[in-house]
Parts: structure tokens; C-alpha cells; sequence
């Protein structure tokens, strides 16, 4: 697993953009220091905050609507890993582990939602990560949900905030294209 390379602690702006589509239970994915399990918990979500290390979830204390696990996320069936079905918000920023994705997919409720934003190739000429075990290559979240789920937003690109990065971000639901085309979004969106 690649480290973050700093600690964040505003919610991801692309989380936050559809965090309007989100359905309980939440699953932040690779939470680090909780700041969208935080985020969700604060919307009166149900959470469920899972990491190798919760040490940086401390601040959290015994929050009563996040579950913490702590887990290595890379064990092959592992007891961690949701039931198909079971999560209606799926939340990964800044996380990479590549034979997760089919039962993360999986994982989704009727009308689940999937965001998912990391580093992409070409990062590795900005900073860390850049090793490319880490890196997603071009269209590499839209190939794990084709088919599968209805894509509602997908950017790869340069950000410049937090720091200069190559990000590749996808919302998807786990819904019909007509139901997905009446999903209301954010108006800023």
C-alpha cells in the first residue's frame, strides 16, 4: 500500500460533491484519520471506518454512528470484506489495492453508490506515490465498474489542490440508466 503523502483533513471535494447520493451504511474504505467517516457521521450516516491503523481515528472517540475496524485491507478473504449487497455508500480516496475492486463493486446495495478517488500514472513526475503498483492507469476505475454499475461522473487529470497531482475520480451507482439519470446531483456539480 502506498503512504499518503499528507495528512488531509477536510473531506475530499469530489466526496463532498456527491455525498447528496449517499445511502447508509457508509463504508470508508482505507480511512486513515476518519475524515470522511467523519463527514458521513456528522449527515446522520451510519459508518463503518476501516483501517490497518486506527490510531489516527482517536479523535473520534466512541462516536455512536461509526463502527471502527481495523484490518489489514490486503488479506486474501479476509473476514472484513462486506457481504455482496450490503453497503449503500462505498468511499475510497487516496487507496489503491487493485484485487479489491470486483467485491467492492460487489459489495454495493441496489442504488449504492461507489466514490472513488487516487493517484493516477503520471503522479510518479509530481511526487508520491509513484510507484505504479499505485498509480491507476487512463480509464482504469471505468473498467471496474463497467457493466456492472451506471457511472454518474468520471474525471482523470491534474488537480492542483491539495498539492499538484495526477487524480483519477469516479461516482458510480449500482442502479439502471433510468434510474441513474433521475438521481438528483449537487447543483454545483
Amino acid at each position: 500500500m502506498a503512504p499518503e503523502p499528507q495528512i488531509q483533513s477536510d473531506p475530499s471535494p469530489w466526496v463532498t460533491r456527491f455525498s447528496g447520493l449517499a445511502r447508509s451504511p457508509v463504508l470508508d474504505l482505507a480511512c486513515g484519520s476518519g475524515r470522511h467517516a467523519e463527514f458521513f457521521a456528522a449527515h446522520g450516516f451510519d459508518v463503518i471506518a476501516l483501517d490497518r491503523d486506527l490510531s489516527r481515528l482517536r479523535h473520534l472517540g466512541d462516536h455512536p454512528q461509526i463502527t471502527a475496524i481495523q484490518a489489514d485491507l490486503e488479506t486474501e478473504d479476509a473476514p472484513w470484506r462486506p457481504a455482496p449487497g450490503s453497503i449503500g455508500t462505498l468511499v475510497v480516496t487516496n487507496y489503491l489495492h487493485r484485487p479489491l475492486m470486483p467485491a467492492l463493486v460487489d459489495a454495493l446495495k441496489p442504488g449504492g453508490v461507489l466514490i472513488y478517488e487516487t493517484f493516477a500514472l503520471g503522479n510518479e513526475a509530481l511526487g508520491k506515490p509513484s510507484n505504479p503498483d499505485f498509480l491507476l492507469r487512463p480509464g482504469e476505475l471505468l473498467d471496474a465498474v463497467r457493466g456492472q454499475l451506471t457511472v454518474i461522473a468520471y474525471e482523470h487529470g491534474k488537480v492542483t489542490e491539495p498539492r499538484p497531482a495526477i487524480i483519477q475520480r469516479i461516482c458510480a451507482v449500482q442502479a439502471s440508466p433510468s434510474l441513474a439519470s433521475s438521481w438528483p446531483l449537487d447543483s454545483s456539480a
